[in-house]
């Protein structure tokens, strides 16, 4: 009897271990709780769920046939090409599981299950069934169906036929075939174009490429393939701003392949994939084509004619001072074995290496991939400005220096491949490389100055060398400074003799600046330059704490700004250029850029890019056609990015303090780029006691300000989340609302507190002055988000679109600056990369004290206004004309500042 009872509980256990690697798949759609592995669905290759048709599948894959890193995949099955995959940043094992719950889908490795290394953002209602459309769309439906989720709405390296990629997203690469975590290469859609980047180096963009076609100037939505084409559409998606025709095809695909290109092709059975369109489609277009530093010299090949197809066939070879490196590197290295190739300071590398920075010269006649696609970081200077520029710069790796216009171009974050060309074009183009020489490890694996002798009785080859240099080096300066001191010797005398002092306004004066230099200055204007581009200075176009704005025209046609400074007090010339330097080298798409300066005699001038479209304020609170909730969102996300950069993005840390909607530029296509940043820097100890008084806009400043608590950039978060709000409402946070009009005439009355004079509605429901921050605070707690936004909208924004920005801002403005989240994070709630935080009740109640102070006043303005006078002995006076408010820290400012 035991015998049979064992054999029959081993045959139990035997029918459930083959069950769990032989589980059925599913089509169409499975529904919570179910959990999938490789080894559960090991007869089906981990295929779980396949599409109503089988055109595509989702597996636990293991791309490549490796055994060690598997993925949840969405796979073409007639081509077993993935196009989209989960978990690319954490791979798991055989054994890891997803699983989906009422929640969402997880994805963990063997006991993992309580930390996932991937899920599904936080949903806002429960999941009913997982979905696998015929398109390859992964989605999360509720009992309603409706999707709470779609893989379409995050692309990893590949679009489809329906899907979208959308302004602001990006496609990245893989590292390998075998290996799904994201690559170095990123193609990303902007509002005008579509654009390939390696290490943030631009090298590919579709409207410079022929095969392309601009059918409108309308702004870009978003890019998408269809059965006949290649499109980035505009105007509601209806109109191509860019199009390529391509043969009719019933699947199309748009991939980031591993090596940077950027391809569509369209698959047949029969015939299999066939490549339609490739970018770039020169063999030296990519940026490793020859490797780091290798020199890639592009020869026409006549027979492939083929517009599907690279039209060339690249030759690699290495640059002067320049040897094929040893290993895998794929590149070369400096042929004098003590010199060693820099690495970035973003690099994991260590940058401490480059204690004696030098430069190698590639030559003449060569290029580089960037340069073609980016403006020089500096014009008309000499080339040992131009290499000071990078040495004092980690960032920096090599400069290009056009010697005809005395351009300056830099290459940073990383060295890829340099660009010869056969017919000779390029040749007042002049490359060199950053390399240091001390005792640091080579590309080669030894060290600097070692040999395979023993060195110990020889002199150091570092020392052999930098001795001369440094004693020539001291020569040359003392006879420099010798001259130099003569020269101005010999002016004073002159100047003495004849009763004269130097001519600060003369444009050919060099008095100004030759007493010193300071490397990574921008271009240098001469006053009488300005006054003629500025038509003396005939056309104001905005005025702020700083000084006033003027339109310009330089000699090259360029439109600039031009701002004249009048603020910052009687400071020197060094401080001001040393400090002009430093913001004049922070490049980011989202701040204004800075084309130059003027410094002669009193006069001060800062030269910006102009922006067509003026500031924020003029166009979110004007009398034209509202901003549509997109562009809110884009121009919110755009300013978001420039402040992370400013925080932690570029090499020396800056906190604007004056983040408001005047400080928001708009280019075309609304790009917004925040304006002024730096600024403060100009300011003496003295003066930025007075900053808040001098800026006058007081409606943005955090708590912090009033309380003389340290001053971090946190400071920026809370004025970005008072902008995010204004841009939710369309209107001022600050504002007042005649008794004809109530916010609440459309929504339910009644607050959760903060009603001034005993009442207990909220502050809003009262005729007067609206703080919109309370107004927000109480409609989250209510959950009603559409009262917040702005009426013009007319429906053309959703509840759940509304109440993301409400809780970005309410983050925000956290009363307590650790409680707020930094802007990198912020970027990432917009982008939807980080799930959305809930704000902190408690920390935002100071908005109920200052809502019932902005009451108070409200009513002391009512009764000064019927008694015709103004009440004694009371202080918080407002006036309907001025809105001046007591509570002097959150006045909206009435004030225009920055570059128009």
């Amino acid at each position: 009897m035991k015998p049979s009872i064992i054999t029959c509980s081993l045959l139990i256990i035997f029918l459930l271990f083959t069950s769990t690697i032989s589980a059925n798949t599913f089509k169409a759609y499975i529904t919570p709780s179910f959990s999938a592995s490789f080894l559960k669905f090991i007869d089906d290759s981990g295929t779980f769920l396949t599409s109503p048709n089988g055109t595509f599948k989702a597996a636990i894959f293991n791309p490549g046939a490796q055994q060690t890193s598997f993925y949840l995949c969405i796979i073409h099955v007639a081509s077993s090409t993935i196009t989209w995959s989960a978990n690319r940043n954490r791979a798991v094992s055989n054994s890891g599981l997803m699983n989906l719950t009422l929640k969402g889908i997880t994805i963990s490795d063997k006991n993992g299950n309580n930390n996932p290394v991937w899920s599904t953002p936080p949903l806002r209602s429960q999941v009913d069934r997982l979905v696998l459309t015929d398109m390859g769309n992964l989605i999360l439906l509720d009992p309603s169906n409706v999707s709470l989720w779609e893989s379409f709405r995050y692309p990893t390296d590949t679009i489809v036929i329906g899907q979208r990629l959308s302004v602001g997203s990006s496609l990245s690469s893989s590292s390998s075939d075998s290996d799904l975590s994201p690559g170095n290469y990123n193609l990303t859609i902007t509002s005008s174009d579509a654009i390939l980047q390696w290490f943030g180096q631009t090298y590919w963009k579709l409207s410079m490429d022929t095969k392309a076609y601009k059918n409108s100037l309308s702004t870009v939505e978003y890019m998408a393939v269809n059965t006949t084409g290649f499109y980035l559409f505009g105007s509601d998606g209806t109109v191509p701003v860019y199009l390529v025709t391509l043969p009719v095809s019933n699947f199309r695909v748009a991939t980031l392949d591993n090596y940077g290109h950027f391809i569509i092709k369209s698959f047949s059975f029969g015939t299999g994939w066939k490549q339609e369109f490739v970018g770039p489609d020169d063999g030296c277009g990519t940026p490793l084509a020859c490797g780091r530093v290798g020199l890639c010299t592009d020869y026409d090949d006549p027979s492939s004619s083929s517009s599907s197809s690279s039209s060339s066939s690249p030759v690699c070879s290495c640059p002067q001072n320049f040897r094929v490196g040893s290993g895998n590197s794929g590149g070369c290295v400096p042929s004098n074995g003590s010199y060693s190739l820099p690495f970035s300071c973003n690099n994991n590398q260590s940058n401490s290496s480059l204690v004696v920075p030098s430069f190698l010269s590639l030559g003449n006649g060569l290029d580089y991939f960037h340069n073609i696609y980016s403006d020089p970081v500096m014009d008309s200077v000499d080339l040992s400005s131009c290499q000071d520029q990078c040495s004092k710069n980690c960032s920096c790796l090599g400069v290009f220096y056009r010697n005809s216009s005395g351009s300056c171009y830099v290459i940073e974050n990383e060295l890829g491949s340099i660009l010869s060309s056969n017919n000779g074009a390029n040749q007042d183009m002049f490359g060199f490389i950053k390399v240091s020489l001390g005792s640091t490890t080579t590309n080669d694996g030894t060290r600097d100055g070692e040999t395979s002798q023993d060195g110990s009785g020889q002199f150091p080859v570092a020392a052999a060398v930098l001795l001369p240099v440094t004693g020539s080096t001291l020569l040359v300066a003392f006879l420099f400074f010798w001259w130099r001191r003569s020269i101005k010797s010999s002016k004073r005398q002159d100047m003495n003799k004849f009763g004269k002092t130097n001519n600060n306004n003369n444009p050919h004066s060099s008095g100004d600046l030759d007493a010193f230099y300071i490397p990574g200055l921008p271009r240098r204007f001469d006053y009488e330059e300005l006054e003629k581009a500025t038509d003396d200075f005939k056309t104001l176009i905005g005025s702020g704490g700083f000084g006033t704005v003027y339109k310009g025209v330089l000699s090259d046609n360029a439109v600039v700004a031009v701002k004249k400074i009048v603020n910052i007090g009687v400071q020197g010339k060094k401080d001001f250029c040393t400090e002009i330097a430093v913001i004049g080298n922070i490049h980011h798409v989202n701040l204004v850029k800075l084309k130059g300066f003027c410094v002669q005699g009193r006069h001060r001038f800062l030269v910006y890019e102009y922006m067509n479209r003026g500031s924020l304020d003029r166009t979110l609170f004007g009398g034209g056609p509202p901003l549509e909730w997109q562009e809110r969102y884009d121009v919110a996300l755009g300013t978001a990015r420039g402040l992370a950069y400013l925080h932690a993005g570029c090499e020396h840390k800056i906190i604007h303090c004056d983040i408001k909607p005047e400080n928001i530029l708009l280019h075309d296509h609304f790009q917004a780029k925040i304006s002024d940043f730096g600024l403060s820097k100009l300011l003496s100890p003295e003066q930025s006691g007075l900053f808040t008084t001098m800026r006058g806009t007081r409606g943005y400043l955090a708590p912090e300000w009033l309380t003389n608590s340290a001053i971090t950039e946190k400071t920026d978060v809370y004025s970005f989340g008072m902008v995010l709000l204004e841009l939710i409402s369309g209107r001022k946070n600050c504002y007042f609302k005649s008794r004809s009009h109530s916010v609440d005439e459309d929504s339910n009355s009644g607050g959760r507190g903060g009603g001034g004079g005993g009442h207990n509605s909220s502050s809003s429901s009262m005729p007067g002055l609206i703080y919109f921050p309370l107004l927000a605070l109480e409609k989250h707690e209510e959950g009603s988000y559409m009262d917040l936004a702005d009426p013009r909208l007319e429906g053309r924004v959703t509840n759940e679109e509304v109440e993301k920005l409400v809780r970005i801002a309410l983050c925000c403005v956290h009363e307590e600056p650790a409680l707020r989240p930094n802007m990198a994070a912020v970027v990432g709630m917009l982008e939807g990369g980080t799930a959305l935080p809930q704000p902190r009740i408690e920390s935002l109640n100071f908005l109920r004290f200052y809502g019932r102070r902005f009451t108070e006043a409200s009513m002391i303005a009512e009764e000064n206004d019927e008694n015709g006078g103004t009440p004694q002995g009371n202080s918080s006076s407002v006036t309907s004309g001025g809105s001046q408010v007591a509570l002097v820290s959150y006045i909206s400012s009435q004030s225009i500042s920055g570059p128009r």
